[in-house]
């Protein structure tokens, strides 16, 4: 439990702290990705100032040589490398002049402004180039800048972004498993007490028990058996299945409660214990029905498994309704083991199965009278499954049917 409970404080602590580095690292990209694009569109809009002030010229005429000058920027001028398509009503090529560009040549631009053409927005990114549409006296205009640089560093503060927030994972990673331990101490020596103190108590307990428990043997052969003597005895029973309960869970919460494992047959592990709970559910006119699947074996604890099963069978006798239905299915899929115990029941209300392997937790207070159950088995049940790697899980969606699943 210990060991769980400092993997969900570093996953916590892991998720939070990863949530706000990718946020950070999202939003400065993002910020900036605008703050270039808002840039190189400022320049587009230059230049198509200046491509407005050209006069239109024949096909594949460009205008008349000089630099471009456009930019408030004087050097800003010579960095700004463009090619311009016009284009009449009808999408056909009017002029392409590629003077202020070296990388693309005439064919090259064509093929550049007719993928442009066919997008529906009017700006946009294609390859190295942004480009801009206007429709200037019927015509369309496409201004193609070339943003290799400005990509470039998008593309470098991306992956810088990216190495500072894995760089910052892994550090926040080795100081949150170091100083976990430091602050789950407190929790762990609490823990550790209160284990203790149960453990000492069920051992100081165990004696008085038996006394008890011998006194009543010698008393009924005194007096006879009579109705306060079988309800001590009774609640005797009781104390001491309850003591021994508690002395079984304070052992599974411990850092290897299992520490001899083995591969083991569970399909006769099963069996056993079938041997064990039928009778009882015949002798309370309760309909048991079995499916185990034959040559089914698992690594684990023989005990603490068979233990799991009582405990679950012990609790479809208890609490099925009178002459109900009880199915008890043991199966392999996936590399996976699901034991399925099922019973009908009478339940007023449907109990919150969320917590239903709480320790103490009852549905139904009468059940205390009626059953005699500790409220501790299903707590054992869920830690036995927890230990094993697996999962347990109750469903009873009308309070007339219970249907417990472990996979492991």
């Amino acid at each position: 439990m210990l060991k769980k409970m400092r993997i969900r404080v570093i996953m916590s602590a892991m998720l939070a702290f990863s949530a706000v580095i990718v946020l950070i690292a999202l939003l400065v990209n993002v910020v900036n990705y605008y703050a270039v694009t808002e840039r190189v569109d400022q320049t587009l809009s230059y230049v198509l100032q200046f491509e407005e002030s050209v006069p239109v010229k024949p096909e594949k005429e460009g205008p008349p040589p000089g630099p471009f000058m456009a930019l408030p920027d004087l050097e800003s001028n010579y960095m700004t490398r463009f090619f311009v398509v016009r284009f009449d009503s009808n999408d056909r090529i009017t002029s392409t002049y590629t003077d202020y560009i070296v990388s693309i040549d005439e064919d090259e631009a064509v093929s550049f402004a007719k993928t442009a053409l066919e997008k529906k927005s009017d700006s946009g990114y294609i390859g190295d180039y942004r480009f801009v549409k206007k429709n200037v006296a019927g015509m369309t205009v496409v201004v193609f800048l070339n943003v290799s640089r400005e990509l470039q560093s998008i593309r470098s503060l991306r992956n810088l972004t990216i190495a500072v927030a894995g760089i910052s994972l892994i550090l926040v990673f080795i100081l949150v498993v170091i100083f976990s331990r430091r602050a789950l101490k407190p929790i762990i020596h609490n823990i550790e007490r209160q284990k203790q103190f149960i453990t000492d108590a069920s051992h100081e307990l165990k004696t008085p028990l038996t006394s008890i428990s011998t006194s009543l043997d010698v008393l009924s052969m005194d007096r006879g058996e009579d109705e306060w003597i079988e309800n001590i005895r009774s609640q005797t029973g009781r104390m001491t299945k309850l003591v021994s309960e508690l002395v079984t869970l304070s052992r599974l919460d411990e850092e290897m409660p299992l520490p001899e494992k083995e591969s083991f047959s569970l399909s006769n592990a099963a069996w056993e214990i079938i041997e064990v709970y039928q009778p009882q559910a015949k002798a309370k006119e309760k309909t048991f029905t079995t499916d185990i699947q034959d040559d089914l074996s698992m690594t684990g604890d023989k005990n603490a498994i068979q233990q799991m099963l009582s405990v679950l069978l012990d609790n479809a006798i208890r609490y099925s309704d009178e002459k109900g239905e009880i199915r008890f299915s043991i199966f392999g899929k996936r590399n996976k083991i699901y034991m399925e115990v099922f019973n009908t029941c009478q339940f007023d209300k449907p109990p919150d199965v969320d917590r239903l392997f709480d320790r103490f937790y009852r549905p139904d207070d009468s059940r205390n009278n009626k059953t005699g159950g500790t409220g501790v088995g299903l707590a054992i049940a869920k830690a036995v499954a927890e230990a094993h790697g697996g999962l347990i899980s109750a469903e009873c969606p009308n309070g007339k049917t219970m249907n417990i699943r472990v996979v492991i």
